[in-house]
């Protein structure tokens, strides 16, 4: 079971933008020679420019032309789908951590592992994704909802944990709001006692008056003035936050009327309230219930998130290797001869990285030299947003804070 890590409020960790290069190129006489060059080109300068990881890719089922086309296509929509959901969790996951959000970062794992470890380590999961099974069944393990670990279960999951939270969550919410705020409008239950009211009179009624702390001394010294049967030296103040101070005052039933005209005239402020010993205690109860009912869903809840985060992250992964492996085979034909890799730009290095990748691997087309939006989609060629370069490219963007 994967530990919930929390930090003490202030102790603030951030997770930079990070942006990842995922690249395959054809093999030069070994695949080895491949990874060699690109190494020489990025790394093994005075000033690297990346770090990168090696992906061996297993040995996967291509399948016909037409059938390496139409994944390509479909696979644009299953990524952002995946991504989707696994965003979706992230933003959730700091949602309910509220003011231990800081310790956001340390539960975005997989497993044990923190993403930038997870993806320079990556291997292929053989377990979740046989390699026996043809790219599209992959896909459909992927996507469909046929086991819990399964992106779209995941998602479904996700909406019925998040409601049944959130109708919690924002239950408490409403009631803390009505004790908070202005005595002007929140809710006085808490704040009176049985022993401020006379109760189950026939004459006599006590009503609570909120008065600006400017004026306390005018209510003191004339409330009893305001209207004849009003019972002597009968106001107490309640409480005061700082602006207004609460009172009580006790005056006959028939004279309530003519009192709340002249208070109004004088700017007294008489909250229309009347005390429920039943209520009282009914309201404060329901209070200790929700917080107790958030307290008991807070732990599964997050525990779930994150297990759930990181299954999705290997998915998304998975994904986007699938889609490097079909791109790959389109653009550089049969056999299977490339080399993959995993690109961490360094810092402030990403146009010097692309020109030194536009170097090394311009001779494979010449037509990519000036990395012009083609307009146009042809399987192998138009990986992302008409970016087109002469090697294949994905970017996998691990910054889940930054959005949240």
């Amino acid at each position: 079971m994967s530990p919930i890590l929390v930090n003490a409020p202030g102790r603030s960790k951030s997770m930079a933008s990070q942006e990842y290069w995922l690249i395959s190129a054809p093999g030069d006489k070994t695949c080895q020679q491949t990874w060699d060059k690109l190494q020489a080109a990025t790394c093994n300068v005075e000033k690297p420019l990346s770090v990168n990881s090696k992906y061996q890719l297993p040995d996967l089922k291509v399948g016909t032309l037409d059938t390496l086309v139409g994944l390509s296509d479909d696979m644009v929509k299953v990524d952002g789908f995946v991504e989707g959901v696994t965003r979706k969790i992230a933003q959730y996951m700091g949602d309910v951590l509220e003011e231990m959000r800081d310790s956001l970062v340390e539960n975005l794992t997989v497993g044990t592992h923190d993403l930038a470890t997870y993806l320079s380590k990556w291997q292929w999961d053989h377990a979740k994704y046989p390699v026996k099974q043809s790219l599209r069944n992959i896909v459909e393990i992927i996507n469909k909802a046929s086991s819990r670990h399964q992106v779209s279960n995941i998602d479904g999951d996700l909406k019925v944990k998040s409601q049944a939270y959130n109708t919690v969550k924002n239950s408490l919410q409403s009631l803390e709001r009505k004790q908070a705020g202005s005595l002007l409008s929140r809710d006085l239950s808490d704040l009176v006692k049985k022993e401020d009211f006379v109760l189950n009179s026939e004459y006599l009624s006590t009503l609570l008056v909120i008065v600006s702390k400017a004026s306390v001394n005018d209510w003191n010294n004339n409330y009893e003035k305001l209207c004849d049967m009003i019972v002597p030296r009968s106001s107490k103040k309640i409480y005061e936050d700082n602006e207004h101070a609460l009172f009580s005052v006790t005056l006959f039933n028939k004279v309530i009327d003519e009192f709340k005209h002249h208070a109004r005239d004088n700017r007294f402020i008489v909250r229309d309230f009347k005390y429920n010993e039943s209520e009282v205690a009914a309201g404060r109860s329901e209070i200790t219930r929700l917080e107790a009912d958030k307290k008991k869903q807070f732990a599964p809840l997050l525990r779930w998130l994150k297990t759930n985060f990181g299954e999705c992250i290997i998915a998304w992964v998975h994904v986007k290797v699938l889609r490097l492996f079909v791109e790959s085979v389109l653009r550089y034909g049969l056999p299977v001869n490339f080399q993959a890799a995993l690109l961490q730009p360094t810092k402030k290095s990403q146009k010097r990285l692309r020109e030194a990748l536009m170097n090394l691997y311009r001779h494979l087309d010449t037509s990519a030299s000036s990395n012009v939006d083609v307009g146009f989609d042809i399987p192998g060629v138009t990986t992302q947003q008409g970016d087109y370069y002469p090697y294949v490219y994905f970017s996998i963007n691990i910054d889940f804070i930054t959005a949240n």
